[in-house]
């Protein structure tokens, strides 16, 4: 087959502990599922059913342990925010999946971060206009070494962190998620099809924050270990 312009190659994140790779098929992310953050977000955190949007997959930006991301200041903003994210890895396809059944799609976990560009996300909200350019811009999905489901357990409970300069921003625990992961792979998998590779960034804690050139953010979760990101 010819094709007018050669395909990209897929954006593939390592699996920690091996040589392999994975290739990301889509980026599904939950909006406002940790009661503190949607307060500070001015919404009641009543338990309503959990909404998503998505990001490209080249967003999707693999950062290693042992190296510090340079991440570009994006245009269009003046308020470019960070969020820790604790990422869900689908390993097997399905639609209308149980919750019961849920985690048994999940191939693995990741430390991920859903960078957003907070002014034009509010001002599109307040136009009631899609998100995509607060949210869906290029290299606005960093992600850490994807954790097998079967070396790590799953995530009922986990501490999630953020820090900026060595400042601790954000602190809660996974246990906090209004819609847990399995609750969340089996709600989306009624909207989608869920495919091997897709990803999803299950939501945020209280305290995020701007960030600016200089800066470095460290993000962790419990098991899963740390990414580091500077902004240039």
């Amino acid at each position: 087959m010819a094709y007018v312009f050669p395909p990209e190659a897929p954006i593939a994140v390592p699996v920690a502990g091996s040589d392999a790779q994975l290739a990301v098929r889509r980026v599904y992310c939950v909006g406002r599922n940790y009661a503190a953050h949607a307060r500070e977000m001015g919404f009641d955190p009543d338990r309503e059913p959990p909404f998503f949007f998505c990001k490209p997959a080249d967003a999707v930006i693999p950062v290693a342990y042992d190296e510090t991301l340079e991440l570009t200041y994006p245009g269009q903003t003046a308020n470019y925010h960070y969020e820790a994210e604790l990422v869900a890895v689908i390993g097997k396809a399905g639609s209308d999946i149980p919750v019961s059944d849920a985690l048994g799609h999940v191939f693995g976990y990741a430390v991920g971060l859903d960078m957003t560009r907070r002014d034009l996300q509010m001002k599109m909200r307040e136009m009631g206009r899609p998100w995509e350019i607060g949210k869906a811009f290029d290299r606005s999905a960093p992600i850490g070494p994807i954790h097998r489901a079967s070396d790590v357990g799953h995530f009922e409970q986990g501490g999630i962190w953020l820090t900026v300069n060595g400042e601790t921003k954000q602190k809660s625990d996974v246990s906090h998620l209004i819609w847990s992961v399995a609750e969340t792979v089996a709600d989306l998998s009624k909207f989608f099809r869920l495919e091997p590779g897709d990803v999803i960034y299950t939501g945020t804690p209280e305290g995020v924050g701007p960030v600016k050139h200089g800066d470095v953010m460290t993000v962790g979760v419990d098991r899963l270990g740390e990414l580091r990101v500077r902004v240039v």
